[in-house]
């Protein structure tokens, strides 16, 4: 299954990596150019640290993770290390590469349409 929607609404997530452009290495000049997804669109990419949210009885739960995620679009200026933030319209998909030896390398690959500011946790983006 691809871009499978997930609610990340109980997560903290933080900027660990500044978002970027994303790039791959060119096989035939070893030259770095960018990834463009669909539409010939520039992709970026930002890592950030995601850690559930502490339960109901203030306990932490679990301790969290680095992941890398593409974004769909320029988040812009302003997204620095350690800043909290959301993502927008978050999914993950299932990938897997069979090598010449027959050994499958496999895990999940987290996209989302952009990047925003995380409101503090309390209060309403309304206010």
């Amino acid at each position: 299954m691809r871009n499978v929607p997930v609610n990340l609404g109980g997560f903290k997530c933080v900027v660990t990596e500044a978002p970027a452009m994303k790039m791959r290495q060119d096989e035939k000049t070893g030259e770095l150019v960018p990834v463009l997804g669909w539409g010939e669109v520039q992709q970026f990419v930002v890592a950030l640290f995601m850690k559930r949210l502490p339960s109901g009885d203030g306990r932490p739960v679990g301790k969290g993770e680095e992941v890398r995620v593409t974004l769909a679009t320029d988040p812009g200026d302003g997204f620095e290390e350690g800043m909290r933030v959301e993502l927008i319209e978050p999914t993950v998909s299932s990938w897997g590469l069979k090598d010449d030896r027959g050994n499958v390398t496999s895990g999940l690959s987290f996209k989302a349409a952009g990047l925003k500011p995380a409101v503090p946790r309390g209060l309403s983006s309304a206010a």
